[in-house]
């Protein structure tokens, strides 16, 4: 299986840098990772809702970019549905059993994206009522999708 990840902007912080490498290794027995980062509009520190939707707009068609055409795309998104990591790993095995052998995940930058994206999507996931900054996230979605494939095993790690 090939998962790739579209998201927004560079990790900066060594410690996030080091965890995102960290699972991708691990995700190495089960399938084949391909982080794909756009750069991060410039955005001004109040900016007014045009701005903010402008940004939206830019970001958001460099995202769909992206997005490998065959992909099953599974966009993180507030609005979206919650499921529990059991869940995740009933969809992604389900998903493979369809014959779908690529699942696109994708992480907005600071303020989402637009409905042009959502509407892209095969499923919109909530990943918390909480909210993360889109680099943290990165990192929860990589330990997720390891422990999806772990549980698809049956193999110890989600206890």
């Amino acid at each position: 299986m090939q998962i790739t990840i579209a998201c927004v902007g560079k990790l900066k912080e060594k410690y996030l840098t080091a965890a995102v490498e960290e699972f991708v290794k691990r995700l190495t027995p089960f399938c084949r990772v391909n982080i794909k980062s756009i750069n991060e509009e410039k955005m001004p520190d109040n900016p007014s809702e045009a701005t903010k939707q402008q940004v939206l707009e830019k970001e958001t068609k460099r995202l769909l970019a992206i997005i490998p055409a065959n992909s099953y795309v599974i966009a993180l998104d507030v609005a979206g549905k919650m499921i529990s990591s059991p869940e995740l790993s009933e969809k992604i095995s389900k998903l493979a059993l369809e014959g779908k052998s690529h699942i696109t995940f994708v992480i907005g930058g600071a303020f989402g994206y637009t409905d042009e994206l959502r509407k892209r999507a095969d499923f919109l996931w909530s990943f918390s009522a909480l909210t993360f900054t889109h680099q943290m996230i990165r990192v929860l979605l990589l330990e997720q999708i390891y422990r999806a494939f772990k549980i698809m095993r049956h193999e110890k790690y989600h206890h």
